[in-house]
């Protein structure tokens, strides 16, 4: 059997809470900017939860898309814009930004060699909006497009559409693991040679239909202050924060890239996945799952644990899910050096699908330009973390080697590991 292709990162984008560009996103990880601010659409006094980490530069004070507002350079016709949701307009610009660093043309785009993994989950708001229509004022008075902005299937459906895409195209659906997995999935299809290049989109609405939710369940914070929460790792933690977005990778078989002189800037080494077999929503509190799936990727990536640097954790700031994380990294790296681990929640928010592949762009920029990420609003930790090298204030390291972690509903585990891209190889 040949040797498996290898897989790099020659493109990202972003639109997230805490910047709209790679130049912003940079500064903001580097002087640990938040994202978080009060949210108007959480101002009425029967909302328990008052912060999100917003999408500055978009509004969508409407169901109708005529009454949206984007930034310029995000420019879209008429027909395109007509069957978007948010999530997918946040992506359509992302993904402008990562076509444009991975100097991909046109022709390279719309190739039957190049895919497309998304993950989302879909728009609660359109879908309600459609559904409130359909059955107050009849079948007849819903828009035309309901149909398709309506499901999670949306967003890969405009991306395809919108970009001309020519190779094999899906969307993953699971929870906030989702687009970890689409990341994955991406890697292996490059690997068994079934295409040269992939775009793996992670976005989400960001309003109260997509956030709220999970305030039954007592997962958001309900601190005020946005320099306080979300404190993941830390004794006072009370849940996360929501936010919404959406980041873009573009991956390549690495020949493939070197070929055409494209800028290489991490290598994805290789991933891993687990269940829990534990519950429905809360993880396993000893972490066996996300420790089997960290296992899995240093297998699959052909490295030892004390090879790794850094951890960006999926540290959510829930009590639960940060126990669970900490005892799962304690497993993997027992008896040997633990590597630094933050949480880059604490500055954004959580994206729910759109967190892996986010955190997966802050890996590859850390990596690039020789950082640490810092997680933010610690003051105590919680005694299950002390001893881990968590990282509260900027320290001069600069990681090689990094892994992210993502878990979702159903104990769903994925761990991706990536190298930094050193010129001249």
């Amino acid at each position: 059997m040949p040797p498996m292709k290898r897989v790099v990162v020659t493109g990202l984008g972003f639109i997230t809470s805490i910047g709209n560009s790679r130049e912003q996103v940079l500064r903001s990880l580097k002087e640990c900017r938040t994202g978080v601010e009060l949210f108007p659409e959480f101002a009425g006094s029967d909302v328990p939860v008052k912060l999100a980490g917003t999408v500055k530069g978009f509004g969508f004070p409407t169901a109708m898309f005529e009454d949206w507002t984007y930034p310029a350079e995000c420019a879209l016709s008429r027909e395109q814009l007509r069957p978007m949701t948010p999530n997918a307009l946040y992506a359509y610009c992302a993904m402008q930004q990562a076509i444009h660093e991975a100097q991909l043309t046109p022709d390279l785009v719309a190739n039957p060699r190049t895919g497309l993994v998304c993950a989302s989950g879909g728009s609660m708001w359109m879908a309600y909006e459609n559904f409130h229509t359909m059955t107050t004022r009849g079948v007849s008075r819903c828009q035309p497009m309901a149909i398709v902005n309506g499901i999670p299937g949306s967003l890969y459906i405009n991306l395809v559409s919108c970009f001309r895409l020519k190779g094999g195209s899906l969307g993953c659906s699971s929870a906030c693991s989702s687009s970890a997995h689409a990341l994955g999935l991406a890697v292996d299809s490059i690997r068994l040679g079934r295409q040269d290049t992939v775009f793996v989109v992670g976005a989400e609405d960001c309003n109260k239909f997509s956030i709220l939710p999970f305030a039954s369940i007592r997962a958001l914070s309900v601190q005020t202050d946005p320099e306080k929460s979300p404190c993941a790792f830390d004794v006072k933690r009370d849940g996360f924060v929501g936010t919404g977005g959406a980041c873009v990778l573009v991956v390549e078989e690495m020949e493939h890239a070197r070929r055409r002189g494209a800028n290489l800037c991490a290598e994805v080494l290789g991933w891993g996945q687990a269940s829990d077999g534990f519950n429905v929503i809360a993880p396993d509190p000893n972490g066996d799952g996300l420790a089997r799936a960290m296992k899995e990727a240093l297998q699959d990536a052909d490295l030892q644990p004390d090879a790794v640097d850094y951890i960006n954790a999926h540290a959510t700031a829930t009590p639960a899910g940060d126990i669970s994380e900490c005892r799962a990294i304690r497993q993997v790296f027992a008896g040997g050096r633990v590597p630094f681990i933050s949480s880059t929640k604490s500055l954004t928010g959580h994206g729910l699908s759109l967190a892996g592949a986010m955190e997966a762009a802050f890996c590859c920029l850390a990596l690039q330009e020789r950082f640490t990420p810092v997680s933010a609003h610690i003051t105590e930790l919680d005694p299950e973390c002390k001893g881990l090298p968590i990282v509260t204030r900027p320290i001069a390291d600069a990681p090689r080697i990094a892994l992210s972690n993502s878990s979702g509903f159903g104990g769903s585990n994925v761990c991706l590991a990536f190298r930094r891209w050193e010129h001249g190889e």
